[in-house]
């Protein structure tokens, strides 16, 4: 019963992860973002980080990996994920025009930019009360 779990886990896992993937691929978030950073010539190394952090993500979280490391390393990798994962979600937002549909439904003429940093800070301010209040994490479970 164990095996036919850890079978049904695997493929609905892959399923899933592939099409992640494919919606990235598909909207053409990877170019995008590529094309507004100015690095065009490195889409395949995107493409292979976002593939490679996938998988050692879940291969560290199904393994329960603990990687020893200074706070200064933990510091800078974390700022290089935040930029990364803002970058990219910026990237989708502008390629999905959600931006300037909620500006035009709003009604909203100046303040775009103060907008974006307001969803910016907000998206920030969270991820740290989540991680830095108890009761928004709970190890295990």
């Amino acid at each position: 019963m164990h095996v036919l779990a850890v079978l049904v886990g695997l493929a609905t896992g892959t399923a899933v992860a592939g099409a992640v993937f494919a919606f990235i691929s598909a909207i053409g978030i990877v170019q995008h973002m590529s094309r507004m950073s100015g690095t065009r010539h490195r889409v395949r190394i995107y493409e292979n980080a976002i593939i490679w952090g996938g998988v050692l993500g879940v291969i560290a979280t199904i393994a329960n990996l603990h990687i020893p490391m200074h706070y200064i390393a933990v510091v800078g990798l974390s700022l290089a994920v935040g930029v990364f994962i803002g970058v990219l979600s910026m990237s989708l937002a502008e390629a999905l025009n959600v931006i300037p549909v909620l500006t035009r439904r709003i009604k909203m003429r100046k303040g775009i930019f103060w907008l974006i940093i307001a969803l910016a800070l907000g998206k920030m301010t969270g991820s740290i009360l989540y991680f830095v209040v108890s009761g928004f994490y709970t190890q295990g479970g």
